[in-house]
């Protein structure tokens, strides 16, 4: 994932420019890969902070959010593949439940899909059709540049569920546009 800028850890919605303190703990964690998936991207490496910070990291997601919120939320939508991790550890401090958002061929049908372009190429997403609407919020560790969580958003709205809004670990502000709902993040990049 790349950046060009730095901005502020705060409650925020889409295009927020607050700029960020790269001094937050978790950044002291996170490891940036240079040249990595392809020359000229600084890959942000957040599996550090799920090796031994998921209390501290769980603690920042929640801290994110506005009070209040989550007694709107009647479950997670979890998007694959490491949103399953903080939605999980999430619902379980929570005691909310899942919806998984995941990749083809993974879920028992009936099933709603919706393909996506990808900063480096095409992808689909899946959940299952069948779902009684719930009121959620998405989950995912990092929005780059917004594809597969506005696939998550769509495919979720189609379901009729009402999405209130996305928490993802690390925004990277200047690689995505407006987002459809609120989004709040610990760490802007």
């Amino acid at each position: 994932m790349s950046a060009t800028k730095a901005t502020s850890s705060a409650k925020t919605a889409p295009n927020d420019t607050t700029v960020i303190n790269k001094e937050h703990p978790l950044w002291q964690i996170i490891r940036t890969v240079p040249n990595f998936p392809k020359p000229g991207i600084d890959f942000y490496d957040i599996t550090p902070l799920l090796r031994s910070h998921i209390d501290e990291v769980i603690d920042a997601l929640l801290a994110a959010l506005p009070e209040g919120l989550m007694d709107e939320v009647d479950c997670l939508g979890a998007v694959e593949a490491r949103g399953f991790v903080f939605a999980s550890l999430l619902a379980g401090r929570l005691g909310k439940g899942m919806i998984l958002l995941r990749k083809p061929g993974k879920l028992p049908p009936p099933v709603a899909n919706k393909a996506y372009a990808l900063e480096y190429g095409k992808d689909t997403l899946e959940m299952q059709s069948n779902l009684p609407p719930e009121r959620l919020l998405l989950v995912d560790d990092i929005l780059a540049t917004g594809g597969t969580l506005r696939t998550a958003y769509e495919l979720c709205k189609a379901a009729d569920h009402n999405v209130v809004g996305a928490l993802v670990l690390l925004d990277l502000v200047d690689l995505h546009g407006e987002f459809p709902v609120p989004v709040y993040t610990v760490l802007k990049a």
